[in-house]
């Protein structure tokens, strides 16, 4: 990575969620502040969940700026929107429907359509919707991941090609991916790369090894695809809870509770 990543362990998952959205709340105030919009790309699974369920809760509904949010995913199955494994419809069951969205701001991946014209329409829409010129890849202010035992951030899985591109967004053949095992699309280490701020959002003890890998582990990722997100804009920021963060060694900040 370009910089040494920040860590912080948090004491618990829920501990991680207060934090997370913490961040995410000053980030999104920040940059409306200095650009008039805060472009965040989301994530699926289990942890971000309480992160939408904490924000879209009384404190942060009544603080974020929700109105000039641009919002888009990191990474989507090839599903219908209304699909159960849909990332959109978690996103919007646990936030988006719980906040003053502006719906023209809120740009889901098509799960539904073919993937590679998915992928397409996902890298048209993020240059078209931050307005990006030429030529240099269009910055998202924050980007939410998660990591996968294996490695894998957003759907970036180990021997995929999509981490060597230089698309903004690829899609990711079935055969790759864990379960539910449906061809996916994801941004790219270009698109995540050039992010303001990334975070990676971490909990249990089955991403221990993962994690320990990621940031202690000789450089592969091929095998390890989360080793190539290195923002060039600033270190990537780790948030894992005390269980994910069991097997790490370096750690140089201590862990303390946050509000």
């Amino acid at each position: 990575m370009s910089e040494r990543p920040w860590i912080e362990v948090a004491a618990d998952l829920e501990d991680l969620a207060g934090r997370a959205a913490r961040l995410f709340s000053e980030a999104a105030r920040a940059a409306v502040a200095a650009r008039g919009r805060f472009a965040v790309a989301l994530s699926g699974g289990s942890t971000p969940r309480p992160v939408y369920e904490r924000l879209a809760g009384p404190h942060h509904r009544e603080e974020v700026p929700w109105a000039r949010i641009e919002f888009f995913w990191a990474d989507e199955r090839c599903v219908p929107p209304e699909a159960p494994d849909s990332n959109y419809r978690m996103a919007r069951e646990t936030l988006l429907d719980r906040v003053a969205v502006d719906p023209e701001r809120v740009h889901r991946i098509r799960g539904e359509a073919e993937p590679a014209a998915a992928a397409r329409e996902c890298a048209g829409e993020l240059r078209r919707a931050l307005d990006a010129a030429g030529e240099e890849p269009p910055h998202l202010d924050l980007a939410l991941l998660g990591l996968g035992p294996d490695g894998h951030t957003a759907s970036l899985f180990p021997d995929s090609a999509a981490i060597e591109s230089d698309r903004l967004a690829e899609a990711v053949p079935a055969a790759l991916v864990l379960p539910p095992v449906v061809d996916r699309v994801t941004l790219t280490p270009v698109a995540l790369n050039a992010a303001r701020a990334v975070a990676f959002l971490v909990s249990g003890g089955s991403k221990a090894a993962a994690v320990r890998a990621a940031l202690e582990g000789p450089r592969d990722p091929a095998r390890c695809p989360a080793q190539a997100i290195a923002p060039t804009r600033g270190r990537a920021r780790w948030l894992l809870d005390a269980e994910a963060a069991a097997g790490l060694e370096g750690l140089d900040r201590p862990a303390a509770k946050g509000p």
